[in-house]
């Protein structure tokens, strides 16, 4: 659905924080090796923050659930919607997702007793057993509840209230919980109040302008941490993110050249496989995902890695390799997202949809995210069973549901409105936040996004453009192929339309339950 540092799509990694996708690193010392001289990666992070207190104030409550500053319409309004689809559903699994969905409304889960500063107590770092290295442990609310403990007992230690906000952060990624982000503001900003120059914490808040979809701040924030520790980890890390999400591709390959001679490891690895990808270099990216699961340790990394490794071989119509890839992420994580979605998507391609179905469905009645939603509603369009249709509608009310809690949560969410919204929702909405978005950055995601819903909405002279810019930079996504096949049929360039359309198919002929069929009777019909 969406580019890798989507939290929709391939998210990111537990342990290594991917792509916003969503969408993410941490900091060490120099790395003696580095990728063999040549080539080049990418994913994507999050973030959450607390008021900063005064001396002797009331500190951010770590078990607080928020009530972020928000459009409380919108919230109210999301609510509704959730509540109306919970209703019209008729199976236990979307119910829970409207229970999650509320529940990420009123705030989510974790408390944050009062924390208080000590009227003269001494600034000082996180202790080595706070670093953030804890966040790839395994065991994310263990440490959570960790930092929370400690910071009640030092309030003014800078490190550990930037660790925690890079854990809020990480949490709302691998739970789909936008509600985390302002408890990860709130931190972050205290650990700068307290260190206005402390590299982890401005990382932080890239990761968390990221995760957030304003790229430009996260590159701003990257920047600031890089003037302090050029070998920051995270900051590298989302450098790269934010330039390939703005589209600056180039850049974003000479980032990822940089980070690579400078902090080598999975993080970057992966973004570099990413900008290899992007520029249509599988072999490349799937040389160096190989080296960074060679070299990963962590479960988060295993499964993150080989997460990457099986939305490439997806991504290119090997679904038998796709679904080795995924097995291995969810045995070292039975519980990682992006390898039970990706493994369900997978499944569907390879004509199994009985166990995509069910395997989805596991994914949605956890994580009510759009790519799942989207996927999931289609594979009842496609199955076309009593009550299928119904049932993929109340999905698609959902995503609606999901963009409202993002945006109330600062999320800019008009990627995901624009790409389900015009096969499956409001076509007029579509276009309008396929147009902000196209305003804000241009890339090939955002290009494809704008194309199709151009299309859809009848304008497919002004969209040919947009459609052929998406598949300029060699990037092989049958999506994209699908898009501008469809389009220039429209257009009355048929040899063209033919070529896209049969190049889609040939690449990833189940790249989408409705789409991979619509490809076909085009195709037919061009004969």
């Amino acid at each position: 659905m969406s580019p890798r540092t989507h939290d929709t799509e391939p998210a990111e990694a537990p342990a290594t924080e991917p792509p916003p996708a969503g969408t993410g690193a941490r900091t060490t010392t120099e790395p003696e090796q580095q990728i063999s001289a040549g080539e080049d990666g990418q994913d994507t992070p999050d973030g959450h923050e607390p008021p900063t207190p005064a001396d002797g104030d009331a500190g951010p409550d770590p078990d607080r659930d928020p009530d972020p500053s928000s459009d409380p319409d919108q919230r109210v309004a999301a609510v509704r919607r959730v509540a109306a689809a919970g209703r019209r559903w008729r199976a236990v699994q979307l119910a829970g997702c409207a229970a999650l969905l509320a529940v990420a409304m009123t705030a989510g889960a974790i408390a944050f007793g009062a924390v208080r500063d000590g009227g003269g107590a001494q600034v000082t770092a996180a202790p080595a057993a706070l670093s953030p290295e804890l966040l790839s442990s395994g065991d994310l609310e263990t440490s959570i509840g960790a930092l929370q403990k400690h910071l009640r007992d030092q309030p003014r230690d800078f490190g550990g209230w930037a660790t925690l906000g890079l854990a809020y952060v990480e949490q709302a990624r691998t739970k789909g919980d936008p509600s985390r982000y302002p408890q990860a503001e709130e931190a972050l900003q205290r650990s700068l109040d307290l260190e206005p120059r402390y590299d982890q914490a401005l990382a932080g808040r890239a990761a968390l302008a990221a995760a957030r979809h304003d790229f430009e701040g996260a590159l701003k924030y990257a920047d600031g941490a890089l003037e302090r520790n050029p070998y920051n980890e995270r900051a590298l890390s989302s450098r790269i993110d934010a330039l390939v999400e703005l589209g600056r591709y180039d850049e974003a390959s000479k980032a990822a050249d940089t980070a690579d001679s400078r902090r080598p490891g999975v993080p970057v690895f992966t973004r570099y496989a990413y900008v290899r990808e992007l520029r249509g270099d599988v072999r490349t990216a799937q040389r160096v995902l190989d080296q960074a699961l060679s070299s990963a340790t962590a479960a988060g990394d295993i499964a993150y890695v080989s997460s990457a490794l099986g939305q490439l071989a997806w991504n290119q119509g090997d679904y038998k390799a796709a679904l080795t890839h995924y097995a291995r992420a969810l045995a070292a994580d039975e519980t990682y997202v992006p390898a039970l979605e990706g493994h369900a998507r997978a499944q569907a391609a390879s004509g199994d949809r009985a166990a995509a179905i069910k395997g989805m469905e596991d994914v949605v009645a956890r994580f009510p995210l759009p790519g799942p939603l989207v996927v999931l509603g289609e594979l009842y369009e496609e199955r076309g069973a009593e009550g299928d249709p119904a049932k993929a509608r109340d999905l698609y009310a959902l995503v609606d549901a999901w963009t409202a809690l993002a945006r109330a949560n600062k999320v800019n969410a008009d990627l995901d409105t624009a790409l389900a919204a015009a096969d499956h929702g409001d076509k007029a909405a579509a276009l309008r936040a396929a147009r902000a978005e196209w305003a804000r950055r241009h890339t090939v995601h955002t290009a494809d996004a704008l194309a199709w819903a151009l299309h859809v909405n009848g304008r497919d002279e002004e969209a040919l453009p947009y459609a052929r810019r998406a598949t300029a930079t060699g990037y092989r996504n049958a999506t994209f192929l699908y898009h501008r096949g469809i389009i220039e049929r429209a257009t009355g360039h048929t040899d063209d339309a033919r070529a896209h359309l049969t190049a889609a198919l040939e690449l990833n002929p189940g790249f989408s339950p409705l789409g991979a069929r619509e490809a076909r009777t085009a195709l037919e019909a061009a004969e």
